[in-house]
């Protein structure tokens, strides 16, 4: 008898103590990234590395006895903006109220209004374009909507950066025509013209990839030729504001097209994409100099370990790397809501997100972020920042060229831009690289000394 009654104490004890007591909250968070279209590469890349993410959050809530746990619910939007609303409604429906992403800068102007009328917060790892271009007047149109990433303001700074120390006079544009390639656009346009380079052509494509290329390839070479004839190949690019799409124009490009005779220079919507596969051959003769936000933290090489023990790869692209810290900040702010206000309230919410992501920064939680120090502006939008600038190198691999500092405004490179011209009789490199000229007087000297030579050798003989 006495052996029941202490099981039965036990049992009581058990089921009273905190850990039972307290039951755990599920903290849901959307996930809206691309898994099937042309930011595929990153978006399947977000997705592996927030399910580390998941399982750090959890881990840290269980060592702190906090009663809650994050899960996230994963839905493609094939960086359509279209879907990108539905999916936004779906998760509304659903009773979630935080996201993570979209990708795109088309996805986010496309669900502003609904996410602003609903009081939804959501996180863009990737999205850059200027708040202007999508749609926001003042900053607190945009108080719900957060970006851990720089914009295209930033961006364009290095990639006109990137133009000018190549010594190019002339580019031909290519860009999506959405809200993220026009905002590149419109955002360079200017800073282009302060350097004196001119804009020769400007080809934008719809946002519906085409499956025919042809126009678009004609139009482009065309371009390219009639800046050829007046600067010279070593003096005239092509700047692509694309996604992966852009290696398909390629692929459909004939492989002695003038396309493929002068640099190219990309951005942060094809930089280290896995489709340059499809186009070894091409590729790598004109580089694709393509820029992307890196800025690195102090869990940055603790995450890139847990990584490659899952098997994911070698290391998370930037943009992977933002939206783990989205989520970190995400969950951590909703716990300071629910301890600051006993309820979730969106409005509390978006006023703690700017100052949870300052002492996660710090490491005031305990934890680090993976993407280095996070400063918002007054935009919600992170406001420094680094831009790496890759390439495809020789092997049909992605290569650092270089970094451009965002406190110098000055790119610091480890292989700077040349193009290979070939013609039908000879082959001739183009660097930035000054050649080393003999001088007037040198080439002086070496004519009066062959004129003495030829005069004694004729009176030698007289």
């Amino acid at each position: 008898m006495r052996k029941v009654w202490v099981l039965s104490a036990l049992v009581i004890l058990f089921l009273l103590s905190p850990t039972v007591l307290a039951e755990k909250h599920t903290i849901r968070i959307g996930v809206l990234v691309d898994l099937s279209g042309d930011l595929s590469t990153y978006g399947k890349d977000i997705n592996n590395t927030l399910a580390i993410a998941k399982d750090r959050i959890n881990e840290y809530f269980e060592k702190h006895n906090l009663p809650y746990q994050v899960e996230f619910i994963v839905e493609d939007t094939q960086v359509n903006p279209t879907r990108a609303l539905e999916l936004t409604q779906d998760l509304y429906s659903k009773g979630i109220r935080l996201i993570i992403g979209p990708m795109g800068s088309g996805e986010v102007a496309n669900i502003k209004d609904f996410v602003t009328s609903n009081k939804i917060i959501i996180i863009s790892p990737s999205s850059t374009a200027l708040p202007q271009i999508i749609g926001f007047a003042k900053p607190s149109d945009k108080k719900y909507i957060f970006r851990f990433v720089g914009t295209d303001d930033l961006q364009t700074d290095a990639i006109a950066s990137e133009l000018k120390d190549v010594g190019i006079k002339a580019v031909v544009i290519i860009y999506r025509d959405n809200a993220w390639g026009r905002g590149l656009y419109e955002c360079i346009k200017p800073k282009l013209e302060k350097e004196g380079i001119v804009i020769g052509k400007v080809i934008p494509y719809p946002d519906q990839i085409p499956t025919d290329w042809s126009p678009y390839i004609t139009n482009a070479e065309n371009a390219v030729n009639d800046l050829i004839k007046k600067y010279g190949p070593d003096k005239v690019a092509v700047v692509a504001f694309s996604y992966e799409e852009i290696f398909s124009m390629m692929a459909q490009a004939d492989q002695n097209s003038v396309l493929f005779k002068v640099l190219w220079f990309g951005s942060d919507g094809n930089a280290k994409s896995d489709k340059v596969s499809e186009v070894c051959g091409k590729v790598e003769k004109v580089g694709m100099y393509s820029t992307l936000f890196s800025s690195k933290g102090k869990a940055y090489e603790d995450l890139v370990k847990e990584y490659r023990k899952r098997g994911y790869g070698d290391h998370p692209y930037q943009y992977a790397l933002n939206a783990y810290d989205a989520a970190w900040v995400l969950a951590l702010s909703y716990v300071e809501v629910i301890n600051k206000t006993g309820k979730y309230d969106p409005d509390v919410m978006a006023e703690t997100i700017p100052i949870v992501t300052e002492k996660y920064s710090k490491g005031e939680y305990g934890v680090y972020p993976v993407s280095g120090y996070i400063k918002l502006n007054e935009w919600n939008d992170r406001a420094s920042g680094d831009y790496a600038i890759w390439y495809v190198n020789k092997n049909c691999k992605w290569d650092l060229a270089g970094v451009w500092k965002f406190e110098t405004k000055t790119i610091e490179w480890k292989h700077k831009p040349s193009v290979t011209v070939t013609t039908a009789t000879t082959t001739a490199v183009y660097t930035t690289t000054p050649t080393t000229k003999k001088t007037p007087g040198f080439e002086g000297i070496l004519a009066v000394a062959g004129i003495l030579a030829v005069a004694y050798i004729v009176r030698r003989r007289a």
